[in-house]
């Protein structure tokens, strides 16, 4: 059987033990990688491995030595309770022994559990679990996370009431990051927000929300941009002794003039402008990114943006200048370019 969307994602947290089978297929790994660890999980419980009530099967090995499959459907431990016989990357080439499994399955016997990547309709793996009777196959896409999955990750955390603006801030980096990445800031969020009284607030996402840069550089950039010219030598001094390289400061400082410059051309201004940058500016950061495009403009920006691409070949031309006093010497210009 086939199931899909909220059905699914329900059955993934709560499958039942008595199936003979479930297949979780797509196209990204990282997604099907979570949703199988939760079907698992739930069905063995978190000592389940430790009690060798789940087997795993890759499913180059099973190729070579089918009979594996049934062994493991059937092998009884020292622990009573629901087993898993778990076949990794499958494809299409082993639909005949996962079929051949399904159709000698017994009560009691361990459910089988497929993992696949993407499979097309006229796949013959997805076709032997959705026409069994006593199997599931579920598909999962790369579309977002609606609220109801976000929600269930936020639960799974032991992260409490969420307010409004919080909320809207978790779903738009649901849409930005990546699933694996998504669920380590969910799980940064409960652990932040542990013991804390009262819904969650938007500074407290900006808190767990990833960076894009690291924060000395974040600084380095911020200052160049407020036209702090006097602080950027010693700044430097620190970026070099971490290892950044001249190349590596003048990418992620083009990065953030090309976000302010998208920002100060937007039809709303430069808050309507920030709003709409992928991955998201959240919190302070975000009020902060606003100021420097309202004070720099559209017109100086796309001058900083000249400095930076002369700055970016002259770093990877084949001239003898020390690469950090380039750099430090383009972001001195544009210091005092913003001072204009």
């Amino acid at each position: 059987m086939k199931l899909s969307g909220a059905a699914a994602l329900r059955y993934l947290v709560r499958p039942e033990p008595g199936r003979a089978g479930l297949l979780i297929y797509g196209a990204d790994a990282m997604r099907v990688a979570l949703r199988r660890q939760e079907a698992v999980a739930a069905l063995v419980g978190p000592e389940g491995e430790a009690e060798m009530r789940l087997t795993r099967l890759a499913g180059a090995d099973l190729r070579k030595d089918p009979a594996a499959l049934s062994d493991a459907m059937r092998a009884q431990g020292f622990f009573s309770g629901p087993r898993v016989a778990l076949v990794e990357d499958a494809t299409d080439g082993l639909t005949d022994t996962i079929s051949a499994a399904l159709a000698d399955w017994r009560e009691g016997d361990a459910t089988v559990m497929v993992t696949a990547g993407s499979l097309p309709a006229r796949s013959s793996l997805r076709k032997a679990f959705e026409g069994h009777p006593n199997a599931y196959a579920i598909g999962l896409y790369d579309d977002p996370p609606g609220r109801e999955e976000i929600e269930a990750d936020l639960k799974r955390a032991g992260v409490g009431t969420v307010g409004t603006e919080a909320m809207a801030m978790l779903t738009a980096l649901a849409r930005a990051l990546g699933p694996g990445d998504f669920r380590q800031v969910v799980e940064k969020l409960g652990l932040y927000r542990l013991g804390a009284d009262g819904p969650v607030t938007p500074e407290d996402v900006a808190a767990v929300a990833p960076s894009s840069t690291e924060a000395d550089l974040d600084d380095l950039i911020d200052t160049v941009a407020e036209a702090r010219a006097g602080e950027i030598g010693p700044m430097m001094g620190r970026i070099a002794a971490q290892g950044v390289t001249p190349v590596s400061l003048c990418i992620g400082a083009t990065r953030h003039f090309r976000q302010l410059h998208a920002a100060a051309s937007a039809e709303g201004g430069p808050s309507q402008g920030i709003a709409t940058l992928r991955p998201p500016v959240f919190g302070p950061r975000r009020d902060r990114m606003v100021r420097q495009a309202g004070a720099w403009g559209m017109h100086r920006l796309e001058q900083a943006l000249g400095v930076l691409i002369e700055t970016d070949l002259t770093l990877r031309s084949a001239a003898r200048a020390p690469q950090m006093a380039v750099m430090e010497r383009a972001l001195i210009r544009l210091a005092m370019l913003g001072r204009r």
